[in-house]
């Protein structure tokens, strides 16, 4: 069943764990997601990003994942998600063709200016019944950023009371934060700074979402989510399950499939793997049973 992201978040902030939000690109890797989230008994967020809609269209893969939400996995809780909205734009686009919950990241611009763009998109999709997620501080990219030393990531990290004023301002529902954390491979802080999590947490009443969040495992999630973390992004590790579950099939000649539909199945396979175990990691299995 079709949820909304927040209401996800909310209950996950409510119940200690935290909530995946894993992108998908195509059909295949939106069946990895559900049925892990299906077997586990496990809400989850289902992203679609700018650059996959541009790739597969905005209402063509939104209507896929939507489609195979409604008619496949009727008993899952799943929040479909604009990842990374960086214009009014997208946002306003996403939402005209319906996206139930987008992110609106002005995490480049000044804090002003942050503020005033994520107010103008929140009214615009509180009016709408939309909910927004929102960022402050810098989650960098590889090759956007040269960090040498954790002294050069205070920079990048998300002020406790910045948040505060910025929370209240644009009344945003859903917080991503910088704490030393990256997306991709980029090389991220030696330890993320818990203490200025907790400190966001504590000023703000909204859930917090940790992007880049691929490669953090065992403990460093259990200290994110303790720490105030509802949602954790998992975009990295699923590329690599996926095309590394193709290459192998492509390695030896006795293993080479021209069933296109035989090579794909093992990609969502891994997805599915791969996603089964993140959901573990962030306590989210069982969660869809419980009232």
């Amino acid at each position: 069943m079709r949820v909304n992201a927040k209401d996800l978040l909310i209950e996950a902030r409510r119940g200690g764990y935290a909530v995946g939000a894993f992108n998908t690109v195509n059909m295949e890797t939106t069946h990895g997601i559900l049925l892990a989230a299906r077997e586990a008994h496990s809400p989850v967020i289902v992203q679609i990003t700018e650059k996959t809609m541009e790739y597969g269209g905005g209402r063509g893969i939104l209507r896929l994942v939507e489609n195979l939400a409604d008619c496949y996995y009727p008993d899952v809780p799943v929040a479909i998600h604009l990842d990374h909205g960086k214009s009014f734009e997208i946002v306003q686009h996403a939402v005209d063709i319906g996206f139930t919950s987008v992110m609106y990241d002005g995490s480049r611009k000044k804090f002003e200016d942050n503020l005033e763009a994520t107010k103008k998109v929140v009214e615009y999709c509180h009016e709408r019944g939309v909910s927004v997620q929102a960022e402050l501080g810098n989650v960098p990219y590889m090759g956007e950023v040269d960090i040498l030393n954790d002294s050069d990531w205070d920079r990048y990290m998300t002020d406790p009371q910045h948040a505060k004023v910025f929370i209240e301002t644009t009344q945003a529902d859903t917080l991503a934060v910088a704490i030393g954390n990256a997306h991709g491979f980029t090389r991220e802080r030696s330890e993320a700074d818990y203490e200025r999590l907790e400190n966001i947490s504590q000023s703000i009443s909204v859930p917090l979402v940790l992007h880049g969040a691929s490669d953090w495992e065992d403990g460093k999630v259990l200290e994110a989510i303790q720490r105030g973390v509802s949602c954790l992004n998992v975009d990295t590790n699923i590329r690599i399950a996926f095309m590394h579950a193709i290459a192998q099939m492509c390695q030896s000649e006795h293993s080479i499939s021209y069933d296109i539909r035989e090579v794909l199945s093992k990609a969502r396979d891994a997805v599915q793997k791969e996603v089964a175990r993140k959901m573990e990691l962030f306590g989210s299995v069982g969660r869809s049973t419980q009232k």
